[in-house]
């Protein structure tokens, strides 16, 4: 029960520190009112999801690589707030970029702290999916709706999964498939500057490169299955 109460705090504590981040935005960069809605939604949302799966893993407390994913998360409900309202390209490149790095950190703290579970992975994979979302919404909005499939793709194979149960199976771990999901934020926050040149067509290809990894992930789980 101790435990319990201990982690609801922190749960609590996490959602502070996001709204305080949104408040920092505001008063540097400005955000209206849907931003503001857009962001705490996103930031009670994720602590509340959070929670779900610690419970769901038996995980009694959080490990220091899942604070620096947290940290990610608030970093994706910021941006979120940010592309939600409309907000130009300069803060949300310089978030995106954080938001990269910090994905690089916590992978290597883990590792170095002995503290990596099935919980961090899982914590991690579901971040980066939905800040991928995010920023595919963002660069959408000058370069076409198509840019929404890269974001979506992930969202896609799991509702696939409730109707083919095999496609829930555990993939054997890959470093093309981490290289590719990598590639796709990075593109996407370079696309976000609006300076890169050739931009759609740098999308086009990470859009292509994604296709090809979710199909031979499918490929392998359709050969596999039981």
């Amino acid at each position: 029960m101790i435990e319990l109460h201990r982690n609801t705090a922190e749960h609590l504590a996490w959602a502070g520190v996001q709204v305080i981040a949104l408040g920092v935005v505001a008063a540097t960069a400005g955000l209206g009112p849907i931003g503001w809605v857009a962001g705490i939604a996103c930031a009670l949302v994720t602590q509340a999801l959070v929670g779900r799966a610690m419970r769901r893993h038996a995980t009694t407390a959080l490990g220091p690589a899942d604070r620096i994913t947290l940290v990610r998360a608030g970093l994706t409900a910021v941006i979120t707030a940010l592309v939600v309202d409309g907000a130009g390209p300069p803060v949300i490149v310089v978030l995106g970029i954080l938001a990269l790095i910090s994905d690089f950190v916590d992978g290597q703290v883990a590792r170095r702290t002995g503290t990596a579970s099935a919980f961090g992975a899982r914590l991690d994979m579901e971040v980066d999916a939905f800040l991928i979302l995010v920023l595919s919404a963002h660069v959408a909005v000058s370069s076409g709706p198509w840019v929404l499939a890269i974001g979506a793709m992930r969202y896609l194979f799991v509702a696939a999964s409730w109707w083919l149960p095999w496609l829930r199976a555990e993939l054997p771990p890959s470093f093309a498939r981490k290289t590719v999901a990598a590639v796709q934020g990075i593109v996407l926050v370079a696309a976000s500057s609006g300076i890169v040149p050739r931009s759609d067509e740098l999308v086009l290809l990470a859009l292509l490169v994604l296709t090809w990894s979710f199909g031979r992930d499918v490929l392998w789980l359709s050969r596999f299955r039981t």
